[in-house]
This record gives structure tokens, C-alpha cells and sequence, in this order.
């Protein structure tokens, strides 16, 4: 880390919490989503090849099976709770630390699962819980489309005005 005086320190880099895992974008690791005209191409990615964007496959294998496997099952339903969670940790054989610590918080950080807790106090002992319910989410897809609109725009405007002047 680099110091900025008073306490303060620069990181050199995106700590690893906080990034994504971007392949080249003609790598053989993604299938084609555009054709030689930068058109979109039909056909869509699947759970696991867009999961890889978060847990990459070849750097975080054993993460990305985790994650694949929970959004295969969250997929089935539409939310789990703390048991379903529990079952499927203990029927996959996955360690709760793993899930818990690293796994699903990061499926919530780039907004591919939404965490909802309710409050829950029991009458007989008064004592307080909070209940836990897992449920897809669409913030990962809205936020990516955002930037991918975003750069779609600049570059059409930068074009636009390329155009513009090349008829001046």
C-alpha cells in the first residue's frame, strides 16, 4: 500500500472482493455473443458461463462449482431459507464457512442473489432471530446492461459526429 499521509493508504490494486473476472473478449473461454459487424448474436450464455464472470472457473474452480450449483438449485425455486440452504450445503457436501463467507456474499455484492432477513422474536423464550431467505435477483444483468448501453452510446456518438464532419 502506498501512504498518503495522515493515516491514509492507496491499495495498488482492485482488492479481489471487488472485481470481476473479465477473459479477453474473443478468448475461447466465452462463446461468441457478436458476429465480424460488432452485431449481437442471438444466442445467449448460460448460468454456469456467466457465473464464471464472478467466480472464474480457471482462477476460482472450486468457488464457481459452489456458486453454479446453488444458482441451479435457487433456480428451481423461487427463494430458499436458511434449511433449504442447509440441506443443500450438507447434500452437496459444501462447508458452511466456504458458502457463508465467501460464496454468497459476493453473489450479493454483484447483485446476482437479494438476502432478505425478517425479524422473528419467540414467544417463549423472547429471544430474537432473523431469518434468512435467498432469491435471484436482477441487479447483476440491469447493472452490466447499464454499462453496456452507456459504452453503446458513446461509441455511436463518437461515430455520429465522425460522420458529421467527414460531410462538412
Amino acid at each position: 500500500m502506498i501512504s498518503m499521509g495522515e493515516g491514509k493508504k492507496i491499495p495498488r490494486g482492485v482488492p479481489s472482493s471487488e472485481s470481476v473476472y473479465l477473459p479477453p473478449h474473443n478468448s475461447p473461454e466465452l462463446r461468441s455473443f457478436q458476429d465480424k459487424n460488432e452485431n449481437l448474436t442471438r444466442n445467449l450464455w448460460k448460468a454456469d458461463e456467466v457465473i464464471n464472470f464472478v467466480f472464474s472457473s480457471k482462477y476460482q474452480p472450486k468457488y464457481h462449482e459452489i456458486a453454479v450449483a446453488f444458482i441451479g438449485e435457487l433456480s428451481g425455486k423461487t427463494y430458499m431459507e436458511g434449511a433449504d440452504i442447509g440441506n443443500f450445503l450438507s447434500g452437496k457436501g459444501v462447508s458452511k464457512a466456504t458458502f457463508y463467507n465467501r460464496v454468497l456474499p459476493r453473489l450479493r455484492r454483484v447483485g446476482m442473489v437479494k438476502i432478505e432477513r425478517e425479524t422473528v422474536v419467540a414467544r417463549e423464550s423472547m429471544r430474537k432471530y432473523r431469518p434468512m431467505k435467498v432469491s435471484l435477483s436482477k441487479t447483476f444483468g440491469n447493472y452490466f446492461m447499464k454499462i453496456g448501453d452507456s459504452w453503446l452510446a458513446c461509441v455511436d456518438d463518437a461515430r455520429s459526429r465522425k460522420e458529421g464532419q467527414e460531410k462538412l
